[in-house]
């Protein structure tokens, strides 16, 4: 519902959190959790761009050890990264924010060099991404996506046992918690869109099917951890690593059409669905690209919004002004912010504001260094921000 009064900096109450703004920290891989490990380095990143009931969603973290497509990223499935995590939480709590884990297994969008014993990578499909698309490897290079090997049937509840234990682990760990990656292109999107998933058994085929592996995880996952801890992204306009679908909204909606009874079943609503705008698949690798209208994204987000019983977060190419006629609009109840975030960390301040905001350095995006390009982007001085203040008397 429209409401002109509400902005990015008014407060929401978020299934049980109580956050004092809508600007969120996107979930964003970083490559700086060296050997699958969080490091002081991640605490002290998180912690920079937390602020007193803010919210912010961790970068994607492995559910197993098949699970990774980018060197160094953080796992939570031994006790040891478990450990590791705590201290990151700590260091956001201490700052009275909120944080989320986002349980992450890229799928086929992986290679040799990231699998056990250089096996193949698992999906629903034994079809891999097109050459289009190139992995970055561990030595800094770019490969060929390999063929990956269709899970047999009897395989997956594993799967979904593996992000069940993934989201106990990650409330082990302090966070306030969870949300499961359905979007992008990943190994759940693998089963959703019908560009990828050609099985022939109870996961593919109908809308119902390919939909189905994506609930029975959430359905485990509130069991384990409650429903109001848990959060779903997805993604169904996105072609990103060749993850199209021949009708994103019909998709859409039979995921949220089953969220919806998924809750009302339960008696208890999710924390929030994610979705991912259609122009992240323009910016989301590059600087430009084509995209459709704003008006047509802006509808297709608007139907999603509709029709999600619950709180609705919209992410993909944000500015501060897009972001504040969302939520003015109600087309969106949060905003998650990422590239904008990664060099302000103090953005909230900044869009309060309205200040300048520093612009991000790409080729540190997923580097190694716990410092540069990571942790040293510039917070706003105090000589600026009392210059600020001054020019709106």
């Amino acid at each position: 519902m429209a409401d002109s009064s509400v902005t990015l900096f008014s407060p929401i109450k978020m299934a049980k959190f109580n956050l004092s703004h809508r600007v969120v920290l996107a979930p964003m891989t970083r490559c700086r959790a060296l050997n699958g490990i969080p490091q002081p380095a991640l605490a002290e990143y998180y912690s920079q761009r937390s602020t007193p009931g803010g919210f912010l969603i961790s970068e994607g973290t492995l559910i197993s050890d098949t699970g990774a497509g980018f060197p160094h990223v953080p796992g939570i499935f031994s006790d040891e990264q478990v450990e590791a995590w705590k201290k990151v939480v700590d260091a956001v709590h201490a700052k009275g924010a909120f944080i989320f884990c986002q349980l992450w297994h890229v799928g086929r969008a992986s290679h040799g060099v990231y699998q056990p014993g250089g096996g193949s990578p698992i999906s629903s499909t034994n079809n891999p991404i097109s050459k289009r698309w190139k992995i970055l490897l561990p030595d800094g290079s770019h490969g060929t996506y390999p063929q990956p090997r269709r899970l047999e049937t009897h395989e997956i509840p594993h799967i979904v046992e593996q992000y069940r234990r993934a989201a106990s682990n990650a409330i082990r760990a302090g966070f306030d918690g969870i949300e499961i990656h359905g979007a992008h292109g990943y190994l759940i999107d693998q089963f959703l869109k019908d560009g990828i998933n050609d099985r022939t058994d109870e996961y593919g085929g109908s809308l119902a099917n390919r939909c189905k592996f994506l609930i029975q995880i959430v359905q485990a996952v509130v069991e384990a951890i409650g429903a109001d801890r848990v959060a779903v992204r997805v993604s169904p306009a996105i072609d990103h690593l060749d993850a199209m679908d021949s009708d994103p909204v019909s998709l859409g909606f039979a995921v949220i059409e089953r969220l919806n009874k998924l809750q009302q079943n339960i008696g208890s609503k999710l924390t929030y669905l994610h979705v991912t705008q259609p122009r992240y698949a323009a910016y989301g690798q590059a600087e430009s690209g084509k995209h459709g209208s704003d008006q047509d994204e802006a509808e297709f987000m608007r139907t999603l919004r509709k029709a999600y019983q619950g709180t609705f977060m919209a992410s993909g190419g944000f500015t501060r002004e897009l972001g504040m006629e969302a939520v003015a609009s109600g087309d969106a109840d949060l905003v998650s912010y990422g590239r904008y975030f990664i060099s302000n960390p103090d953005l909230v301040l900044r869009f309060k504001l309205n200040a300048p905001l520093t612009k991000y350095v790409r080729k540190t995006f997923y580097t190694q260094d716990p410092v540069v390009g990571y942790t040293d982007y510039p917070f706003l001085n105090k000589t600026t921000v009392k210059e600020q203040a001054l020019s709106r008397l």
